[in-house]
């Protein structure tokens, strides 16, 4: 049995201002559905954040009734969570109906103790698919007011799970959560400290615990995989593939990741501006420019635009350094008029003349006659 293990589709995110719909459109009809249609898998597990935020845009809405609207017709079963951005209780609407058209949503803890269950050649595997849930909803549904921290609630919540498994059948977990010594990105909401975080030794009961909420592909535990995020959300997350995961259900779980390029890539690109500006290879990807010239460059980001249409931010070197207290470092050799004379050429596009130099040296003689 083969199934499809995807995660943090985050439909309706902005990077930097800029809609990446275009982007998570091209990601789903382009890339994801294409596969489905030449693989066709039992099932698709989507665990968690299928939305960037709790109140979803109409487009972001549309964009994942028309995945599921593909995914039905080509006979293949979608098993989603809610996650921490997802509205629970809004993509609950017609879940009833929904699972009799084989789109299962779990979006409270009550779902997590109905296991989906496939059956293909023989094979039989049952998914628990276990939402997004803080300890204060896991105190209220296990009646148990002692529960606190994340790692506890989560055990008791497995521990309702394993009255449920049945013999001969493989066990999966879809879980929307943050486990322990794993790796973040920017892109990602977590809680500070370890309060929030998860053992992945809970997830050995299961043959395979397909995760989000971690943007980064990665393993956690033995059993535990983040697929990662469709698409990158940071900057952070430049020089990542990004992937699904294939499992082949066949004496275990095989995992295969099936990497793919976006419509446009997440990238930090550095060198002087006057590189950037001519030889460089202009680019639609989005990208963060970091300048390593030694004096101040005037409007780099508006010059720089007509290569990088999708530019989200230019770092300058000699900027940051001298806030932070680096600046002697940056400009060591250089006189105080040298650095003027850098900045009258960026600013005027021509070397300073004499009068201006003479100026110059005024002011400063009267700044320092002050200090």
């Amino acid at each position: 049995m083969l199934i499809y293990h995807t995660s943090d589709w985050h439909l309706g995110r902005m990077l930097y201002g800029r809609s990446l719909l275009e982007d998570q459109r091209y990601f789903l009809e382009e890339l994801f559905l294409p596969q489905v249609e030449r693989e066709r898998p039992a099932a698709v597990i989507l665990a968690g954040d299928i939305y960037d935020r709790q109140v979803a845009s109409l487009e972001a809405i549309r964009l994942f009734d028309q995945t599921l609207e593909r995914l039905m017709a080509l006979n293949c079963k979608v098993l989603a969570i809610a996650g921490n951005h997802d509205g629970a209780g809004r993509i609950a609407l017609l879940k009833s109906a929904l699972r009799r058209s084989g789109v299962y949503l779990a979006t409270e803890l009550a779902d997590a103790l109905e296991p989906v269950e496939l059956e293909q050649d023989g094979q039989r595997v049952q998914v628990f698919l276990l939402p997004y849930f803080d300890p204060p909803q896991a105190r209220a549904f296990f009646g148990d007011p002692e529960l606190r921290g994340e790692g506890p609630c989560m055990e008791r919540a497995v521990q309702a799970m394993l009255p449920r498994f049945q013999e001969g059948a493989v066990h999966l977990l879809a879980a929307h959560c943050f486990a322990a010594g794993a790796s973040v990105c920017d892109s990602e909401s977590l809680m500070v400290g370890g309060s929030g975080q998860t053992p992945p030794a809970l997830f050995d009961p299961f043959d395979y615990a397909a995760l989000g909420h971690l943007h980064r592909p990665q393993r956690a535990g033995e059993k535990g995989r983040y697929s990662g995020s469709s698409l990158k959300y940071s900057i952070s997350e430049a020089g990542q593939k990004k992937c699904f995961l294939r499992l082949e259900i066949e004496n275990g779980v095989q995992v295969q990741p099936v990497e793919y390029a976006p419509l446009r890539d997440v990238r930090r690109l550095s060198g002087t501006f006057d590189w950037l500006s001519q030889e460089a290879q202009a680019s639609q990807d989005y990208v963060e420019l970091v300048l390593e010239d030694s004096a101040p460059v005037l409007l780099a980001a508006q010059r720089l635009r007509p290569n990088f249409p999708n530019l989200l931010s230019v770092v300058n070197n000699w900027a940051a350094a001298s806030a932070a207290g680096g600046r002697a470092a940056r400009l060591k050799g250089l006189g105080e008029e040298e650095i003027f004379a850098a900045f009258f050429q960026e600013t005027c596009g021509q070397e300073p003349e004499e009068a201006d130099r003479a100026l110059f040296r005024r002011v400063l003689e009267e700044a320092r006659e002050q200090a």
